[in-house]
Formats: C-alpha cells, sequence, structure tokens
C-alpha cells in the first residue's frame, strides 16, 4: 500500500467534507447566480445535496490524478465507484430514516454526508491498490464521472417533476 496514496485519501475526507458544507451556501452568497448553481446547492432537495459531495470529491480527484503518479492504474474506476457511492449512500441512509421516523433530522442528513465520504475515500483507496485492472474500467470510470457532472448540471436547470428533485419547503423545482 503506497502511503502518499493513503495519506492522500484520507486527507480527502475532511476536505471534501468542508468543501462540500460551503457549497451548501455559495448559491446564496452568489446572489443566486446561476451558472453557480451548476455546481453549487441551489435548494434544498435531496438532488442537490448530492452535489454537496460530489463535485468536491471530483475535483479533489483530479488534482490527485497529477499528484499521485504512481497510484494510476486503477485510478479513474475507483474514483468513479467512491463518487457514485456518495449519493446512494445519502438517499439510503434519507429514504430509510424518513419513512421510519416520518421526519428528517438535520443531525442525521450531516451525518449521512459524512458517512457517504469517507465510505467514497476507503473504497477508492482500496480500488487504486488493487493490483491493475483491465483499462478499460478505468475508461468507464472517466464516463461515469462524466454523465454524473453532466446530470448533475442539466437537472439543476431542467429537473424532473419527481420527489428526488423537489425543494421540500417551496414545493419548486430546480432553480428558483
Amino acid at each position: 500500500m503506497n502511503k502518499e496514496t493513503t495519506r492522500w485519501e484520507y486527507w480527502g475526507i475532511p476536505i471534501i467534507i468542508v468543501c462540500g458544507a460551503l457549497l451548501h451556501f455559495v448559491f446564496e452568497w452568489s446572489g443566486r447566480l446561476p451558472i453557480v448553481g451548476a455546481i453549487a446547492a441551489v435548494n434544498e432537495s435531496v438532488w442537490e445535496h448530492f452535489k454537496l459531495g460530489f463535485w468536491p470529491a471530483l475535483f479533489y480527484g483530479i488534482i490527485g490524478y497529477f499528484k499521485l503518479k504512481q497510484s494510476r492504474q486503477n485510478y479513474w474506476f475507483a474514483k468513479a465507484a467512491g463518487i457514485y457511492l456518495i449519493p446512494l449512500v445519502i438517499s439510503l441512509v434519507f429514504y430509510t430514516y424518513t419513512a421510519i421516523l416520518g421526519d428528517e433530522i438535520l443531525a442525521i442528513d450531516i451525518g449521512s454526508f459524512v458517512l457517504a465520504v469517507v465510505i467514497c475515500q476507503i473504497i477508492s483507496l482500496k480500488i487504486i491498490n488493487r493490483k491493475a485492472l483491465p483499462r478499460w474500467l478505468n475508461v468507464t470510470g472517466v464516463a461515469v464521472l462524466a454523465l454524473m457532472a453532466a446530470a448533475f448540471i442539466a437537472f439543476s436547470y431542467y429537473p424532473p417533476h419527481l420527489p428526488l428533485f423537489m425543494d421540500g419547503p417551496t414545493g419548486t423545482y430546480g432553480i428558483p
């Protein structure tokens, strides 16, 4: 196991969490500039909260790719697998506990975000440190990340009218 890669992935946990927490407020701080809504949460929908983990993890991953030159063999597949788990964990926790309790609890929402980021980074590290996987998996990883980025951007501006995309407090969708 490469110590530099391990250290990098674990340092990503607090960095992604802090950046994600800040992204929660950036849209408001920008004066609600629509362009900022491509990466920052534009409302309180579950979908918009997925972006709080996705974008910081993606940007941290891009920086890591250039920093960790000796750990590139499974890199993009590892990043895609880890980052894909962020919305999966958040939605699993959110919909499970709200179905049981019938109400949202901010502390659990924050905890699920932290848990999702921790899982993302640990899974990424485990895959990076595996023996070399087929090259097509890295290509697939890049494609998955590109599709996720496109979806996050597109659905900020043109969200489907489904519960996942609805802002609970206002009942609206997308950029207000």
